[in-house]
């Protein structure tokens, strides 16, 4: 069997390339190499909420199964990016039921979403790490300068007190509204950055 490198998700980044695209970011966590893996809006919105510890009002599909599997004594034991064939990334998830080992094939930003939910490692080939790895810098999905976003707008984010904050931001996880989430989100860590 392929040896195999543990991996960590760095963050996510918007495509520069892909329009409504996001790039999920892997790093190998001993060393410098980073996997870049284009997946689509919904697939990163349910990775971006597990993130930034954003609970749904309802569950998302990823939510829904962790509840399923537990609930049946299934536990996901590791996710493994297996294959690598023209600029496709193919996965497996391996669950353990009882004393039964079973692999099922997956979408990597499917399985990724899960990895964070089970809590379990993600791991790659060495090959496909050296076909697929580059060296990026650590700075990966930074939270956005909102001053810039909103430099003369009275009813900018940036300018509402914190306790309107955290009211908008319960409001917008309510709503479902999960852009407006982040960045209500983005802007409460810079102030308490700042703060400390």
């Amino acid at each position: 069997m392929a040896k195999k490198v543990k991996l960590r998700v760095m963050g996510l980044t918007f495509s520069q390339t892909q329009t409504g695209s996001y790039a999920l970011v892997l790093a190998e966590d001993s060393g410098k190499k980073r996997i870049p893996i284009m997946i689509g809006a919904f697939e990163a919105q349910a990775i971006a909420l597990h993130l930034e510890e954003l609970k749904p009002p309802r569950p998302l599909t990823h939510d829904l199964f962790l509840s399923f599997a537990r609930s049946y004594g299934v536990e996901l034991q590791e996710v493994l990016i297996s294959k690598l064939e023209e600029g496709v990334f193919y996965s497996e998830l391996v669950f353990v039921h009882e004393s039964k080992t079973v692999r099922i094939d997956s979408r990597t930003s499917d399985a990724v979403a899960l990895a964070l939910r089970f809590k379990c490692p993600i791991y790659t080939t060495a090959e496909i790490l050296e076909k697929a790895g580059i060296i990026l810098e650590d700075r990966i999905d930074e939270p956005k300068d909102l001053e810039d976003e909103f430099p003369d707008d009275p009813d900018s984010i940036e300018s509402k007190p914190l306790s309107e904050l955290e009211a908008l931001l319960s409001q917008a996880i309510t709503n479902e509204d999960y852009e407006t989430a982040s960045q209500i989100r983005d802007e409460l860590k810079r102030r308490q950055h700042l703060k400390g």
